[in-house]
């Protein structure tokens, strides 16, 4: 569903701050540039994270649509749904594959995955709470507010518009963020590659139909799949 015609105008209107999508960059940037025994401080690990909502919430004070222009428009919410369900089955079924087949016969050790954060909630908190919250404040995160923002400012590159329509160059970029996030990579190891692939696929989602919705639930059914899988096969 498009926007009405005068929030159209407001969101098509220039967005005060998308360079503080720049912050987080900066902050995981400086992160592997520290001594080992400052990255193993949880909240070093969180700092990026941490740094990136706040400048969520400093943008979201000053610009007008912001749900619009996070990918939140209330119409989008059941193509979200479908969409999204259908990709993180897809997904959720090729990582665990690869979690629990091709990582271990290159002599990958899983088994840290018991000691997690995650594989030490209980399965009734995990299930779906605390997956729809993480799913929920991530893709906020990464694909609504750093990507979008990134791909605003190259956007500003294409005399064409081309950018608004692909930036790959913001996509690329936050699909390597997210993937080398420090608490992403200090809490899945090895893993944390997979990531790569996930954040392309929803960040072309996410830019090709300008749906946050989709990434929500895509991530949530993801997670959902891979954790039940991989704690069944560790249990």
């Amino acid at each position: 569903m498009a926007p009405e015609p005068d929030r159209l105008v407001h969101a098509q209107a220039a967005e005060w701050g998308p360079a503080l999508a720049l912050l987080p960059i900066a902050a995981t940037l400086t992160y592997y540039a520290l001594p080992t025994s400052l990255q193993t401080q949880a909240l070093v690990q969180f700092a990026p994270q941490l740094l990136a909502y706040a400048a969520l919430f400093l943008w979201s004070s000053h610009n007008p649509a912001v749900r619009f222009r996070l990918g939140l428009e209330q119409g989008n919410l059941r193509n979200g749904l479908r969409r999204g369900v259908v990709t993180g089955l897809a997904l959720g079924s090729l990582n665990t594959c690869v979690i629990l087949a091709a990582y271990p016969s290159l002599g990958y050790d899983i088994t840290f995955l018991k000691h997690t954060p995650h594989g030490r909630l209980p399965v009734l908190i995990m299930i779906p709470w605390v997956i729809g919250v993480i799913a929920l404040f991530v893709e906020l995160n990464f694909r609504g507010f750093i990507l979008g923002r990134l791909a605003a400012l190259e956007s500003r590159l294409w005399k064409s518009g081309a950018g608004d329509r692909f930036s790959p160059l913001a996509l690329l970029t936050t699909s390597l963020l997210f993937a080398f996030d420090p608490f992403m990579v200090n809490t899945f190891q090895h893993l944390h590659w997979i990531a790569v692939w996930d954040g392309l696929i929803w960040g072309a989602i996410r830019l090709r139909t300008g749906n946050l919705y989709t990434t929500i639930v895509a991530h949530a059914v993801e997670v959902l799949i891979m954790y039940s899988a991989v704690r069944m096969a560790l249990d």
